[in-house]
C-alpha cells in the first residue's frame, strides 16, 4: 500500500522502533560528498585530477557506500579506468578520499527540515531509534553529534558494521537485534531503494522521504506503506 502519512497511522500501529537512514534522510550531505571527490581527485594523476565532480551526477551514485561511489566517480573521469587493478589507482583513490572525509565531515551538510522534530516525536512515542547508513561508522557517528542528532540513537550502524550493506537486510536485523525489537514492530525510514529492498527482506515496514537522493530515481516508484515530505508530517 501506498498513503500519505496521518497520526492515527503511526499511533495504532505501536511500533516500538524505527530505524532511520542518514544521507538524503536526516541530513542532506551532497555538498560533502561533491567536495570531497573533488578533493579525492585532485590528488590523483591526471585525467582523474581534471574531472569536474557535479552534484546531480553524485546523487544517482550516492547510497550504496563508498566503495561503490569511488570506483563509480573514478570511471567518469577516465572511461577507460579499471580502478581495482595492479596499478593501485584505487587504493590511493580510497585513502585520499577517507582523508579528505576525515576533514570535512559535515561542513557542506544540512538537517533536513522537519528532522529534529520528528525524531522528538518519535522518542516522546516511547520508540527506539537506530541509524542504519552506507556511510562507514565513524563517519556517521561524527556528523549525527555535529548536527546535533546523536543522542536520539541508541544504535548506530555504517557501511562497515556488518558484512553486508543495504540493500542486503543484514544491518537492518542486526539493528532489530541490539535493540531487542521485532522486525515487524520496526518502521524504516528512509530515502532510496536501498532502504526499501532491504526493510522488506528484513520484515519492516517502510517510510520513504521525498526529498532525498534515491539515485536520481522518482521515489514514487519504489515500493513503500507510506511517503512523506517531512518527518514532522507523521505527527
Amino acid at each position: 500500500m501506498q498513503r500519505t502519512p496521518s497520526s492515527q497511522y503511526w499511533q495504532t500501529h505501536h511500533f516500538d522502533a524505527a530505524i532511520i537512514d542518514l544521507d538524503g534522510t536526516m541530513v542532506d550531505t551532497m555538498g560533502d560528498f561533491v567536495a570531497v571527490l573533488q578533493l579525492m581527485l585532485q590528488d590523483l594523476p591526471v585525467p582523474y585530477s581534471e574531472y569536474i565532480v557535479q552534484s546531480q551526477v553524485v546523487e544517482r551514485l550516492v547510497g550504496k557506500g563508498s566503495e561503490n561511489l569511488i570506483r563509480n566517480v573514478l570511471r567518469l573521469a577516465d572511461p577507460q579506468c579499471a580502478a581495482d587493478t595492479e596499478n593501485g589507482l584505487y587504493a590511493m583513490a580510497w585513502e585520499r578520499y577517507q582523508h579528505h572525509y576525515s576533514l570535512i565531515n559535515g561542513q557542506f551538510a544540512r538537517v533536513y527540515d522537519g528532522v529534529h522534530d520528528g525524531l522528538q516525536q518519535f522518542t516522546s512515542w516511547g520508540w527506539k531509534l537506530a541509524c542504519v547508513t552506507n556511510k562507514p561508522t565513524t563517519f556517521a557517528k561524527e556528523l549525527l553529534q555535529a548536527k546535533g542528532l546523536g543522542d536520539f540513537f541508541a544504535v548506530v550502524l555504517g557501511g562497515d558494521a556488518c558484512e553486508k550493506k543495504k540493500p542486503d537486510p543484514q544491518p537492518l536485523i542486526k539493528a532489530c537485534e541490539i535493540l531487542g525489537v521485532q522486525a515487524e514492530r520496526t518502521l524504516m525510514v528512509g530515502d532510496s531503494s536501498n532502504d526499501a529492498q532491504a526493510a522488506r527482506a528484513a520484515g519492516c515496514p517502510v517510510l520513504l522521504v521525498t526529498y532525498g537522493y534515491n539515485h536520481g530515481l522518482p521515489i514514487q516508484a519504489v515500493d513503500a506503506d507510506a511517503f512523506t515530505q517531512a518527518l514532522t508530517t507523521t505527527l
